[in-house]
């Protein structure tokens, strides 16, 4: 029987993984993932992802890929999935695709979400998926300052590549806060992203707003990328990659 290319969208709570990918020693999702499709005839030598995540950081939408022989529907491979994998991941969509589909190679583009939210006291409930932020933040300025993210630039000053002399230029089409009950999310959507880029970007438009950072810091980083860098890191907790596009 030939293999068939499976596409499958992730979904995983961070929080116990040392990130997405597979590491020795570690529990990763990758490592948890290709444990469980061994189990249920999986013979490939690694599970294809659209990105990395950090440890700690979340996902709704990851986009991994696999070839397996599988005589059954797509339906019944996404049940066999969540039963052989551990209750902080899921399967939420399974089909075959283009054998030589690459859920890295031909995403268009990702979509993160960040979450924080203002209060001095903590909430156990949330404490895993957002950040807590005190003094308060005025998401009036975050919100003009997020818009200076938006076209092309070079993110150097801002995150790292994930190869030694990798590009630094990245395209953003979308940067925006919104409100969510108490929560404040602020959605991003480029091309593609460095390490840390995110979290660091995160970080800034919360000084930003906590009036700590002058309202056209996020341009200074854009205009001098080769100077001085982007320091302190948001939380990995209130990070999610909630999508990634391809081409219908």
């Amino acid at each position: 029987m030939l293999s068939d290319r499976f596409q499958v969208q992730l979904s995983y709570d961070g929080t116990e993984f040392h990130g997405s990918q597979y590491q020795p020693e570690l529990r990763t999702v990758q490592g948890e993932l290709e444990r469980g499709l061994l189990k249920i005839g999986w013979k490939g030598k690694s599970v294809l992802f659209a990105g990395r995540t950090d440890a700690g950081v979340h996902a709704a939408g990851q986009v991994i890929a696999f070839d397996m022989d599988w005589g059954h529907t797509e339906k019944e491979l996404q049940k066999a999935i969540n039963a052989v994998t551990p209750q902080d991941i899921s399967a939420v969509k399974v089909k075959r695709t283009k054998i030589d589909f690459h859920p890295r190679y031909h995403a268009l583009s990702r979509e993160y979400q960040y979450q924080i939210i203002n209060s001095p006291t903590r909430d156990p409930l949330q404490e895993r998926y957002i950040w807590r932020v005190w003094p308060e933040t005025d998401v009036n300025l975050m919100e003009k300052a997020s818009r200076q993210l938006i076209g092309t630039h070079d993110f150097a000053a801002l995150g790292k590549p994930h190869q030694p002399g990798g590009s630094t230029i990245r395209e953003m089409s979308r940067a925006a806060w919104r409100k969510k009950g108490t929560k404040l999310v602020f959605e991003l959507e480029g091309n593609a992203f460095l390490y840390h880029m995110v979290r660091h970007i995160v970080a800034v438009l919360v000084r930003i707003g906590q009036g700590i950072e002058p309202d056209d810091m996020i341009n200074k980083y854009l205009d001098n990328p080769t100077g001085t860098e982007a320091q302190g890191l948001a939380p990995a907790r209130g990070l999610s990659l909630v999508e990634v596009k391809y081409q219908d």
